[in-house]
C-alpha cells in the first residue's frame, strides 16, 4: 500500500491512484521534453473525431490497410517505456473526485509535510510516476511538477495523499 495515492476531502468521490499502472495510459507525458515543448490546449473530443474521421477518410479511398511498420513502431515504443521517464496530468483525477463547489484548495501530503495549492494550480499539475524506465521507489510514489516548470529540477517528492479543502 505504500504506492497508493488516495484523493480526499471535500469531494463527491474518494478517489484511489495506483501509479504502477500509469505506464499503459495513453495520457502519460515524456518529462524529459514535456516542459520543454510548446504548450497547446487539447480538446479531447475534437482530437478523437478528427482521428476517427481521418481513418475513415482513408479506409474509404484506400480500402483497409494494415501498416507494415507495426512491428518496429511497437518495438520503440517497449524500448521507450523501458528506458522512459514519465509522469501523468492530475486534472483527470481532480475532475473524477468531483471536488464540491466550496472546494478552493488542495493540500499535498508528504512523509514528512503538507503543502497547499490552490484547485487551480493543482488542476495544471503533473504526476512524475518512472524515472529512467523504473518506478519511484526511493522518493515516490510520485513526484509532483508545477505544471509551468518551476519546480522541474527539484520537484515535490514522497508526495501519498492530496486532500481537496
Amino acid at each position: 500500500m505504500d504506492n497508493i495515492v488516495t484523493i480526499n476531502g471535500k469531494v463527491n468521490y474518494i478517489i484511489t491512484l495506483d501509479p504502477g499502472v500509469w505506464i499503459f495510459d495513453d495520457r502519460k507525458v515524456d518529462l524529459t521534453t514535456y516542459f520543454i515543448e510548446e504548450k497547446q490546449e487539447h480538446n479531447e473530443l475534437e482530437q478523437y473525431l478528427k482521428s476517427t474521421s481521418m481513418h475513415w477518410d482513408r479506409e474509404i479511398r484506400e480500402g483497409a490497410a494494415f501498416p507494415p511498420v507495426k512491428k518496429s513502431v511497437s518495438k520503440f515504443q517497449k524500448e521507450q517505456i523501458i528506458t522512459g521517464t514519465f509522469g501523468i496530468p492530475l486534472w483527470p483525477f481532480l475532475k473524477n473526485a468531483n471536488p464540491l463547489e466550496t472546494a478552493s484548495s488542495v493540500e499535498i501530503h508528504t512523509d514528512d509535510t503538507c503543502i497547499t495549492i490552490s484547485l487551480e494550480t493543482a488542476m495544471k499539475v503533473i504526476l512524475g510516476f518512472s524515472k529512467d524506465g523504473q518506478p519511484l521507489r526511493k522518493d515516490g510514489p510520485v513526484h509532483l511538477y508545477y505544471g509551468d516548470g518551476s519546480n522541474k529540477e527539484a520537484p515535490i517528492t514522497n508526495v501519498c495523499k492530496f486532500t481537496i479543502i
